[in-house]
Order: structure tokens, then C-alpha cells, then sequence
């Protein structure tokens, strides 16, 4: 009788290791991000610097006409820079090596307007090699910006230039380390010094600078760096420049169908539902009104309300954050900038730093692909990036219940997607259980992608319900966390 008990387990359990080898993850759906776009996913908030010499003629962008000279930080600290911006919760920080007025700031083999130029440090200053190591000394990664267009060569304009635009762009892919992104402005033609020509110069952005040709360098050199530009190819812009990005927010386009006017705009700030590109976007704002130092603003500065409603707009809403933070002209943050900042990276901390949901909670679903403990629910809780709780095929609205052991106070939500099988959800909500054994909801959004954050009324419940509502394939959910923040709602 034992015996026949024993293989009665022993066939049961074989039987059950065998269904759950037989249930097959969900098929994408859709585009679906690269490794490469992946990482970009999970920097979510890094620095942009802004410094040339315009800094110095409190100007936001320069003719092209400085003298070298002009540019001299004095009292230069990086390393500043990258204690004020780690303390901030960044994991990175991206330098205009070279802005629209053409100084560069590292000593570029191939031009005369450099830092090389300089008085300062007898000619042999290299701030990016300078901000670099500083970055790696506290743990940030590292970027560059590199202006297309450049308002002080004479060959703009002409196909040397791009030669030369190339040229230098191998310089930074090659001499600083690994970079995460490579930023490239919008910004190309128009008036401008261009050696001594002093006149209007018109490129077609489009096809001047042979993108494919020179993203295949970045390719080459740094095969893991993102490359925002308008439309990507691997990040795009977010379509404003006032911190945030569209609340229903796809990370999907389709590349080079770009509408018009201000339905270009909704489009880099929505995406598109069924866009044939995996491009998420970038959300680019300044902490001060301009992009490079000015005294006038040193009341301006954003506060840690402003910066913490700046990020729920932006990582809360599936983006990443590139937040300009520039220095003065000596060559250091501002104190204010360096105090809000360090302000705003203590606030984060204490708004997501304990979160309720552990994996002893009970946690249920309304269904669960094929029944099998790889797509169950508690994956949302065991904090592993590539888990996830899913669903049958056939099932595109399902319910996710968690059980506390006693009541909670929560007032913040935080949700994931998992990405690597495409973005899904187009319509969600929050539910509480009352008393009477009614569900009340507290919250709903639309997409989640990456990264999805609810901010609302601080409430108490011993059970919440995630409703997933509508979506275009079966719900892939990879994280589900719940906080209670004491501050401003």
C-alpha cells in the first residue's frame, strides 16, 4: 500500500514538471525593444551637462564667433558635478562635448577651435576625459552629445563637414570609455559665424549628414549606446521640452511617417499603438529655464515639488528623464541647484524606499497561463526582471488580487510590463475592497510599458485588486508595488 502511494506521488509529480514544460511563454507582440534599448529602459533618469562658451557670454547659443579664450572655468569640479548628480538618484550623464557654437571640449585632432586653444590649463584641459572618469569614480555611465550642426566651421554646409562631423565623432566613440547614449540635437542650420562668412546656411537634416552611414560608426564603436535623435533610431524625443510625456504613452512609432505640425507633436508624445518601431521616449527638460547658467535664474531653480511632479511625468509614465543641470561659469553646480538636487534625490528615496508587498502576501489571479506556477501571479512580487504573471491567449482582461495581512495605508502604485514580449496594456485600474465587501476603485491610467506610477489619496484596505481591462494581446505584468509616501499628493 505505501508503495503504490509512493509512485502515485512520484507519477503525480512528474506528471505536473512535464505540464509545466509544456506551457510556452507568450509570443511577442508587436515591436519589441533590443538588448541595447533594454538597458537604455532601465537608466531611467540621468544629466544632461550644457557648457561651452556661451556660459560665459550668458547666452543660450552661441554664434560661433567666441574666442577661445573666453572659455575659462577656473574652478572646474566634476567630480562636483557627479557627487551632486549621483546623490540626485542619476545613473548617468551626458556632456555637449560640442553645442551649435562649434568649441569643443576635448582636444579634437581635427579642428583649432578646442579646448586646446585655451589659456586654460596651458591648452591641455580635456573636460571630457575629465567628466568621464568622475562619472565612473561614483557610478554613473557616460554620454555625449555632439551638435550636428556648428555655427563656427567654415565647411558647414558642404560634404568636408560631414567628413569632419564623422571624424570627430570616432574621437569620442573611441577615446572616453563606454558610452550609454549618443544624443543628436535637432537643432541644424541657419545663421551662424561659419569662419568669418557670417550668413544663413540651409541643410536638408534629412539626408545632409547620411544618418545611416554615421549611426553605423556609433554601431562600430559602441555597439550598447542608445542613440536618441527626433524619431530614434533607438530613443526618440518626447516632443516638448517642459518635463513630461504623453499620460497614454506607447513606445512604439513607426519611423519616417512623422505627421505635421502639432500632430507631430501628440505623435512623439503618445506613440503609436500599433507603430512598426520600438522607440520609446526621452523626456529632455532643464532645472533651470535655460539650457546653459544664467545668474538672472538663480531664483528659477526647480524645487523637489516640481522635480518630483517632473519625474511622475516622465519615468512614471514609461520614459526616461534627461534632466539638464548646468554649471556656472567657474566651472561648478550652483548651490541651489546642488541643494534641490540632493533634496530630490532624498524625497525619491523616501517615496519608493519600502514597499508593502513581499512575496509571504497572498496573491491571486483570475486566470493564469496554462495553470502553471512560471506565469503566476506571485511573480509580480518576487523583484526579477525577467518574471512575469500572464495570461492564456485568449484571455485580454484579468484581475490580480493582493491580501495583506492586516490593513495598510498605501498612495502610491508602481507597475511594470514585461517588455522583451512587447507593450500590451491599453487600459488598467486600482481597486480597494470595502467593509461591505464592495470594490471601490482609487485609481486608472491607460499604458504602462516600462514603468507605470500612480500617485492619489492615501486610503486603507486589507485587499487591492489590479484590473486589467483591455489589451492587445494576453497581459504580461513582470511588477506590482505598493507605497505609502508622506508627502504631498
Amino acid at each position: 500500500m505505501l508503495y503504490r502511494k509512493l509512485f502515485f506521488m512520484l507519477g503525480l509529480f512528474f506528471l505536473c514538471v512535464g505540464t509545466e514544460g509544456r506551457v510556452k511563454a507568450p509570443s511577442p507582440c508587436g515591436p519589441v525593444p533590443t538588448e541595447r534599448q533594454l538597458r537604455w529602459h532601465d537608466m531611467e533618469m540621468y544629466a544632461f551637462i550644457h557648457f561651452t562658451t556661451t556660459t560665459f557670454r550668458d547666452i543660450e547659443w552661441g554664434y560661433g564667433d567666441a574666442a577661445p579664450d573666453e572659455f575659462k572655468p577656473d574652478s572646474l569640479d566634476c567630480d562636483q558635478w557627479a557627487r551632486v548628480l549621483k546623490a540626485a538618484g542619476m545613473k548617468g550623464v551626458v556632456l555637449t562635448a560640442k553645442h551649435h557654437d562649434g568649441f569643443c571640449l576635448w582636444p579634437s585632432r581635427h579642428t583649432d577651435y578646442s579646448v586646446a586653444a585655451c589659456q586654460w590649463q596651458q591648452g591641455k584641459g580635456d573636460i571630457l576625459k575629465e567628466l568621464s572618469l568622475a562619472a565612473r569614480r561614483h557610478g554613473l555611465k557616460f554620454g555625449v552629445y555632439l551638435s550636428p550642426w556648428d555655427r563656427h566651421d567654415l565647411r558647414y554646409g558642404t560634404p568636408e563637414y560631414v567628413d569632419y562631423f564623422r571624424a570627430q565623432l570616432r574621437e569620442l566613440l573611441t577615446d572616453y570609455g563606454p558610452i550609454f547614449e549618443v544624443w543628436q540635437d535637432g537643432a541644424n542650420g541657419g545663421d551662424g559665424y561659419y569662419g568669418g562668412a557670417c550668413e544663413q546656411r540651409v541643410i536638408d537634416k534629412l539626408t545632409y549628414y547620411g544618418w545611416e552611414q554615421t549611426d553605423s560608426i556609433i554601431r562600430e564603436l559602441q555597439p550598447w549606446a542608445a542613440i536618441f535623435s527626433d524619431e530614434g533610431p533607438d530613443t526618440r524625443w518626447c516632443g516638448t521640452e517642459s518635463g513630461y510625456v504623453g499620460e497614454t504613452n506607447w513606445s512604439t512609432i513607426t519611423r519616417g511617417r512623422a505627421p505635421e505640425g502639432a500632430a507631430r507633436t501628440a505623435w512623439l508624445q503618445q506613440g503609436e499603438e500599433n507603430g512598426l518601431d520600438w522607440v520609446p521616449a526621452e523626456v529632455d527638460v532643464s532645472i533651470r529655464p535655460g539650457w546653459f547658467y544664467h545668474p538672472r535664474e538663480d531664483k528659477e531653480v526647480k524645487t523637489v515639488a516640481q522635480l518630483m511632479d517632473i519625474y511622475y511625468n516622465s519615468v512614471g509614465r514609461g520614459a526616461n528623464l534627461i534632466l539638464n543641470v548646468p554649471p556656472m561659469p567657474s566651472g561648478r553646480i550652483h548651490p541651489t541647484d546642488e541643494a534641490n538636487l540632493r533634496a530630490f534625490g532624498e524625497a525619491l528615496k523616501k517615496e519608493f524606499s519600502k514597499p508593502l508587498c513581499n512575496r509571504s502576501m497572498r496573491i491571486s489571479a483570475t486566470n493564469t497561463r496554462g495553470r502553471s506556477r512560471k506565469f503566476a501571479p506571485i511573480r509580480v512580487l518576487d523583484g526579477k526582471k525577467d518574471t512575469y504573471w500572464a495570461t492564456d491567449d485568449s484571455v485580454k482582461s484579468a484581475e490580480i488580487t493582493m491580501n495583506f495581512e492586516t490593513e495598510r495605508e498605501f498612495n502610491r502604485l508602481s507597475i511594470s510590463e514585461y517588455i522583451p514580449l512587447g507593450q500590451r496594456v491599453r487600459a488598467w485600474r486600482v481597486e480597494t475592497k470595502q467593509n461591505d465587501g464592495s470594490w471601490h476603485q482609487i485609481a486608472a491610467a491607460t499604458t504602462i510599458g516600462h514603468k507605470r506610477l500612480l500617485k492619489f489619496e492615501k486610503v486603507r484596505a486589507r485587499e487591492v485588486r489590479i484590473c486589467i481591462t483591455d489589451a492587445k494581446a494576453c497581459p504580461c505584468i513582470s511588477d506590482v508595488q505598493l507605497f505609502l509616501s508622506e508627502g504631498d499628493n
